[in-house]
């Protein structure tokens, strides 16, 4: 019998406790700790179904914890409810956008936690077995776009992918450098050798030499057995290193030797090992100003920088964010067997209007939550649930304002209207989130041609 995993996360051990006897009277396997380090230890460690997760910790706070889960895999992030005694709007909404369930208000209650961990853990399934199933149609995943950029970055791959050169590739978060990576790996002559992936951000400093090369049994505190490395893995094949740019000076030095030699030592190894790996690189950052700042090697940059690919944010390829969005809302309606969904021409408007700081996993994101949400076939603009204000997309804003006081204003309106639709229309509550006094509210929203709302 497999046993949920539960891991807890509470700097208070009388929670902890608390926690953990009530989940394993339900007959859950638990675990606890008490800050965010030790949580992602542990998930380094081992697989967990759950996670419940303290926002108010020592060192890294609950979001910062979130924020380095969302970096790992699917397969590899375990479902998360947050947990605060602090609650506001704010956090749970910033939890939320970061991947978690749902957020609980301590006191916490048994019967709460329990229907919410049951609940979160059923949401977790489904994600799991629409992965698999993407995963069993054997379809590729395919750049998608007929923008001018997509275009152009097209007819870059089919120009440069044939080759063994070592690629580097520039983007935002989510906007698609891993689809870039595979689709050079499919073209690539090395297309039916090994695809090795590292995310860079997502290893801890004190492991990411073992995971990149390997270790010998007793090489060091905890290495109870050898472990056979990503470079040697790949060997034959293509070595994807994800966000290239977190990775540590120390690391980005053996890194640099295997890219001259082809042979690298696995910690606690006598004798070095070849191997044959094309490597793709891909970063968020501007590697440049990382190299003044003294946190990257140039030597390394140039090495690794012999084939650049620049992968366009969302918000510079609008004409795409209609086919994307009818992509990926298909895929969710064949997956999680509903019908399918059209968007109303003011729901695409919508869409095009939004910036996109979440690039494509945003959107993609986004069509998901419209599929299980929405028992309707026909999507209307207000069904969008973009959970912060909307924003031009920067090419647009001078389109829509004549100066940068008309930006003012409009921005400071559509912030005050929110407010004030989240207080139910209490000029003085909202005056109190704003931090402002009542009186200098009112003069605000008079001098923005706004009334309050009348009870």
């Amino acid at each position: 019998m497999k046993y949920i995993q539960i891991l807890v996360v509470d700097d208070e051990q009388g929670i902890r406790e608390s926690l953990r006897g009530v989940l394993e009277d339900e007959g859950y396997s638990v675990h606890v700790v008490g800050s965010g380090e030790e949580a992602l230890e542990e998930l380094h460690k081992r697989s967990y179904d759950l996670l419940l997760l303290d926002v108010w910790l020592p060192g890294m706070d609950g979001l910062s914890v979130l924020a380095e889960i969302q970096k790992l895999p699917l397969s590899e992030r375990p479902g998360i409810v947050v947990i605060s005694g602090h609650g506001n709007i704010e956090t749970a909404v910033k939890a939320t956008k970061l991947g978690a369930f749902d957020f609980l208000e301590k006191p916490l209650t048994i019967e709460k936690v329990t229907v919410t961990i049951q609940n979160a853990l059923k949401q977790r399934k489904l994600e799991v077995e629409v992965e698999r199933l993407k995963g069993a149609s054997g379809e590729e995943r395919r750049i998608i776009g007929d923008s001018v950029p997509m275009r152009a970055l097209r007819q870059q791959l089919d120009l440069m992918a044939r080759t063994n050169g070592r690629v580097l590739i520039f983007g935002e978060s989510g906007s698609g450098k891993e689809l870039v990576a595979h689709a050079i790996r499919r073209s690539s002559p090395r297309a039916q050798g090994p695809f090795v992936e590292v995310n860079c951000a997502a290893i801890p400093e004190d492991w990411i030499e073992s995971e990149l090369f390997g270790h010998r049994k007793g090489s060091f505190t905890g290495a109870l057995e050898d472990k056979i490395g990503k470079f040697e893995r790949a060997d034959g094949g293509t070595l994807f290193l994800d966000e290239v740019g977190d990775m540590s000076l120390k690391t980005q030095a053996k890194v640099l030797r295997f890219l001259d030699e082809g042979r690298f030592a696995p910690l606690g190894a006598d004798e070095s090992i070849r191997s044959d790996v094309r490597v793709i690189a891909a970063t968020n950052k501007n590697l440049e100003d990382e190299i003044e700042r003294g946190n990257f090697r140039e030597d390394l940059f140039y090495r690794l920088n012999v084939i650049p690919f620049h992968v366009p944010p969302l918000r510079e390829r609008v004409e795409d964010i209609g086919l994307l969005a009818d992509l990926f809302l298909h895929e969710f309606t064949t997956a999680y067997g509903r019908k399918q969904k059209e968007l109303t021409p003011e729901a695409y408007h919508v869409l095009e209007e939004y910036s996109w700081p979440g690039n494509v996993r945003e959107l993609r994101n986004l069509m998901e939550r419209i599929v299980i949400m929405n028992p309707q076939t026909r999507v209307e603009a207000r069904q969008i649930p973009l959970n912060s204000p909307r924003k031009l997309a920067p090419e647009r804003i001078q389109d829509r304002f004549g100066s940068l006081q008309d930006v003012r204003e409009a921005a400071e309106r559509e912030y005050i209207l929110k407010k004030l639709d989240e207080t139910g229309g209490n000029v003085t509550k909202a005056a109190e989130v704003l931090g402002l006094e009542r009186s200098h509210l009112y003069r605000k929203m008079k001098a923005l041609g706004l009334g309050p709302k009348e009870s």
